[in-house]
């Protein structure tokens, strides 16, 4: 089902503005940042996907500790490179418990 979808981009901004009770301003001024980047489908208005959502919803939170846009994005940056450096590991893992189960069976 589409709905399911959590990349499907359906909110408005007004509508994103209202569940997350910020102003519209602040969701375009992310925008701007780059640090959730909506899509803009015919009529050029910017629509949130579910998970973009979650990011926004994250990001209000660090503000709240303090933090200023410029170290969020790069908070947001850092977290992409440690789940992309952890996939790449486990994947290297995976391939050298492989070999080695090869390596066992040749020598048995």
């Amino acid at each position: 089902m589409p709905l399911d979808d959590e990349n499907l981009p359906l909110f408005t901004v007004g509508q994103v503005s209202q569940m997350l009770e910020i102003q519209q301003a602040f969701l375009r001024r992310l925008d701007e940042y780059r640090v959730v980047s909506p899509s803009r489908p015919s009529g050029n208005q910017r629509r949130y996907t579910r998970h973009e959502i979650t990011v926004v919803q994250y990001v209000v939170n660090l503000m709240e500790e303090g933090m200023t846009l410029a170290a969020v994005r790069r908070i947001l940056e850092l977290e992409a490179l440690v789940r992309d450096l952890t996939a790449e590991r486990d994947a290297l893992r995976a391939a050298l418990a492989e070999r080695d189960a090869a390596q066992a069976e040749r020598d048995v």
